[in-house]
């Protein structure tokens, strides 16, 4: 037995026995360390998975699924803008595509994906023969009021409204127009003047153009409105509604029926005020 407990207490000293003490550490803190890196691993594993859990809802069950996809509101960007839209309706066109820009400044053109024209030229209107009003012999309130609708819907399903806003040169009308052409839209913004910045409402003059179509057109219409004041007193206005409508719409034309809009409106209001004045007049009598 003392042989054996001096052959073992040699054996346990001895460099080899410690050499693979060393080894079984070492290999036991590989072990430890892999062990470690492994869990972390799975860790992140099971973040990843929750998370994607989360922001799809692919694991949920069903009873715990959403009706409908979520959506973030409100969801504008360039092209979708809700008050804008809003107005839009109002005239009378919906952007279905959801592609509909309010042009005020060079600026907006970019955002549009337009070009700004390089210098801006006056533009000489067409002969007053090419811009007919509703209601003369050259053309039916019906028959303006037909292509009038047509127009307004076609624009509506168009892939995107351009819509140049500013006031009529050289006055504060407002003018706004409506368009489904690449080509008129800075042309136009380059005839209007800038206006001062407001948010979105309607305009005095409205100008319908409808650009790729068979069909020919051309016309004016001007109507008086009630408008609400802010005592709730209701006032009298006049506004314009421009249609034109062709394979390549001639800007001249457009630019006639502007014109011819802004004196029909000018020409309402002076015959409003003359007859304020004359009812100012007799109460006085």
């Amino acid at each position: 037995r003392a042989a054996l407990h001096q052959s073992t207490a040699q054996s346990a000293s001895s460099p080899l026995s410690a050499k693979g003490t060393i080894m079984q550490r070492s290999l036991l803190l590989v072990s430890r360390r892999t062990l470690e890196a492994s869990t972390k691993q799975d860790a992140r594993l099971v973040v990843n998975a929750v998370r994607c859990f989360a922001s799809d809802g692919s694991g949920l069950p069903e009873s715990l699924k959403r009706i409908a996809t979520s959506e973030v509101f409100p969801n504008e960007y360039p092209g979708q803008n809700y008050a804008f839209n809003w107005c839009l309706n109002g005239d009378g066109v919906t952007p279905l595509k959801k592609a509909s820009f309010r042009i005020t400044k060079e600026l907006d053109l970019k955002i549009a994906g337009l070009v700004p024209v390089a210098k801006k030229a006056a533009i000489k209107a067409a002969p007053a023969s090419k811009m007919p009003e509703a209601g003369s012999d050259a053309l039916t309130f019906e028959a303006f009021d037909e292509v009038s609708q047509r127009t307004k819907d076609l624009l509506s399903l168009s892939e995107k409204l351009y819509c140049p806003e500013g006031d009529f040169p050289t006055t504060r009308t407002g003018v706004r127009v409506i368009t489904n052409s690449a080509t008129l839209a800075p042309q136009l913004m380059g005839y209007l003047e800038r206006a001062p910045k407001r948010d979105p409402d309607s305009q005095p003059i409205t100008a319908y153009v409808l650009e790729g179509t068979d069909e020919e057109f051309a016309g004016y219409a001007i109507e008086e409105v009630e408008d609400e004041a802010d005592d709730g007193s209701l006032i009298a206005k006049s506004v314009a509604a421009v249609v034109v409508v062709g394979k390549k719409p001639d800007i001249k034309v457009i630019v006639a029926g502007l014109e011819a809009s802004q004196k029909g409106l000018e020409a309402d209001e002076a015959e409003r005020a003359a007859k304020r004045a004359a009812e100012a007049e007799n109460a006085e009598a």
